[in-house]
C-alpha cells in the first residue's frame, strides 16, 4: 500500500502494474495478487483491466490509515476477541470480564495500538520513507 501511495504522487490514482510492485517490493506476484484482492474487497484499492490496467488506491493516501489496512488483511486490531471494538466476543473460559486482569491490560494495548494505527496514514508513511531516504543519502555523502 505504501508502494501504491508513493506512485500516487506521480499521478493521482494512476493504475500500477502488479508485476512492477512485486519487483520493487521483492515479493512473489501471486502473494501480492491475493493481498490486493483482499484490499479491493474492502474498498482500499481499485483494479483496472486492460493494457494500461493495474491497481490504484481507492481514495487519497491521506484518507487511508494503517488501521484500515490491518483490519482488511488481518481482522480486528485487538489481541483477543473480548477486547475488540469491531468483533467483540466473550472468551469461552472467562469467569468474570470485569475482574480479568489480562483483559484489562489487553484493552489498554488495543487502545494504544488503535490510536497509533488510526492516526497514521499512507501519506504520512510515504513522507517518512522519503525523509528517511533523504537522511540516508545525506549521511552516505558526508
Amino acid at each position: 500500500m505504501i508502494d501504491l501511495a508513493s506512485q500516487d504522487e506521480a499521478g493521482p490514482r494512476k493504475p500500477v502494474f502488479i508485476g512492477d510492485v512485486a519487483t520493487r517490493q521483492d515479493i512473489p506476484r501471486r502473494f501480492l495478487e491475493n493481498i490486493l484482492l483482499e484490499l479491493r474487497k474492502h474498498g482500499l484499492v481499485v483494479s483496472h483491466r486492460g493494457k494500461m490496467g493495474g491497481y490504484a488506491l481507492a481514495r487519497s493516501p491521506d484518507l487511508i490509515t494503517f488501521a484500515d489496512i490491518i483490519r482488511a488483511i488481518d481482522g480486528p486490531i485487538a489481541l483477543t476477541p473480548c477486547t475488540s471494538r469491531t468483533a467483540y466476543r466473550r472468551c469461552d473460559d472467562c469467569k468474570d470480564e470485569a475482574l480479568c486482569a489480562i483483559r484489562k491490560t489487553l484493552v489498554r494495548v488495543r487502545i494504544a495500538s488503535a490510536s497509533i494505527l488510526e492516526t497514521t496514514t499512507l501519506a504520512s508513511a510515504v513522507g517518512q520513507e522519503a525523509g528517511g531516504a533523504d537522511r540516508r543519502e545525506a549521511g552516505a555523502s558526508g
